[in-house]
Order: structure tokens, then sequence, then C-alpha cells
């Protein structure tokens, strides 16, 4: 998991975690247990993960499994760059 530090930051970025972010492992559950991680913040995510990494993540690709750990959202992010 070479890019979770990133993923990390940027969700604490849009999130605005601020000291929680120190809290946050690979196995640390996003959806519903994050109150700040809604709908509208999933798309907030997605979008400064795509500007960040330079990939570009289609709507069907978005799901709760995504979502679920900081752990599963950046072995999605890491699958995206080696497309």
């Amino acid at each position: 998991m070479q890019h979770l530090e990133e993923v990390k930051n940027i969700l604490s970025d849009v999130l605005n975690l601020n000291e929680r972010k120190k809290f946050l492992t690979e196995a640390s559950p996003l959806l519903g247990a994050i109150p700040e991680l809604d709908s509208m913040a999933v798309v907030n995510v997605i979008t400064a993960l795509e500007d960040h990494f330079g990939i570009t993540v289609d709507d069907d690709e978005i799901s709760a499994r995504v979502f679920e750990t900081l752990g599963s959202l950046t072995a999605f992010i890491e699958q995206k760059l080696a497309e």
C-alpha cells in the first residue's frame, strides 16, 4: 500500500478530519464510521483523488465496498493507477 498516506491525507483534507487523521489506519472503517463521509463527501473525495492521482473514476466503479476501509479505498486507487 504505497499510496496509503496520500489517500489518508486527501480524505482528511476533504473531510476536515484534523486531529482524527492520525488515528486512521489501513483497517479504519470509513462509510458509517466517519459522520462527515456522506454521499456528497464521497463525490468530493473521488474528485480530489482523481485530481491528485490523474485518474478517472466512472460512476459505476464507486461502491460501498470501495469505501469500506481506508485500505480498500487505497487498494482501489492503486488498481486504477495500474490500468
